[in-house]
């Protein structure tokens, strides 16, 4: 059986990047492949024995994105959908940084590097059955995305259900790839506490200091009988990844403490990834 990953994402989101993430996983690429030849390519993937094709990673451009997506369904191949987005500001600073002239003006489609985003928005608007994995590159090192990459797609297709656990601080933002996001700023802060402003939700003494607390216990017994229910219902429908953040104020002491023990307790039923979004680079 064959393993193919479509990788598909905004001008400038990373999708080079991971191409050739995956060409160093093992895989063999082929980028911004012409629609006319997606059919001839399947057949021929089925049939081939060439274990170097075991492993396949297609790219598409957000032109050609619809068409390809759709072909790929009507094919009834198994495969996997990875798309890569990011911030507008972020896509405007690498393209100025760059130089590099966006393919929406090279076609004519667009005037400006405003223009030609938001087409390509309105173009990733229109797939509305996409079930893949999104990835927001905004603030993401080449060395995290590679993790990401790696974690998820380094056996081939995600065969699996998966599940990617997200702290972060609402005052930097909230995390444009998450399908689910929960807010526990509510929650007593040890941040108050001398002892542990400077700590986090990776150090013992923060944990016990969030998880004891009774209404952590009370959030925590509703928080996990829905995301029991909703798992097995995103399964249902055909997703092969979730991304849940989870939300304090700064990102340092709840959200860790919480991100930590639903990674603790999914990842003995599911492949799960924790990311620490406001400690990265520490």
């Amino acid at each position: 059986m064959k393993n193919i990953l479509f990788v598909a994402g905004m001008s400038g989101a990373g999708k080079s990047t991971v191409m050739s993430i995956l060409e160093d996983m093992g895989y063999q690429c082929i980028d911004q492949i012409p629609t006319a030849l997606i059919g001839n390519l399947v057949s021929w993937l089925e049939e081939s024995v060439d274990p170097r094709y075991s492993k396949v990673a297609l790219s598409t451009t957000m032109i050609d994105l619809p068409k390809m997506y759709q072909l790929l369904e009507d094919s009834k191949v198994s495969f996997s959908s990875v798309f890569l987005d990011a911030g507008n500001e972020q896509l405007l600073m690498r393209y100025k940084f760059t130089k590099h002239k966006h393919p929406m003006i090279l076609e004519g489609l667009a005037d400006s590097l405003e223009d030609a985003i938001e087409l390509e928005r309105q173009i990733w608007g229109s797939v509305r059955d996409f079930k893949g994995t999104c990835i927001d590159t905004s603030n993401l090192s080449i060395t995290e995305l590679k993790r990401r990459m790696e974690g998820m797609f380094s056996d081939g297709v995600q065969t699996s259900f998966m599940i990617t656990f997200v702290s972060f601080g609402y005052k930097y933002g909230v995390p444009k790839d998450a399908d689910l996001l929960f807010d526990v700023r509510f929650l007593p802060n040890p941040y108050w506490e001398p002892s542990l402003r400077k700590l986090n939700g990776d150090d013992p003494e923060v944990y016990d200091y969030v998880m004891e607390k009774q209404q952590t216990k009370e959030y925590l017994a509703y928080l996990t009988a829905f995301i029991d229910y909703l798992l097995p219902q995103y399964e249902k429908e055909g997703r092969n990844h979730l991304t849940i953040g989870i939300g304090c104020t700064g990102g340092q002491h709840r959200s860790m403490t919480l991100v930590n023990y639903l990674y603790n307790r999914y990842s003995t039923t599911y492949k799960c990834l924790k990311d620490h979004r406001e400690q990265r680079g520490e």
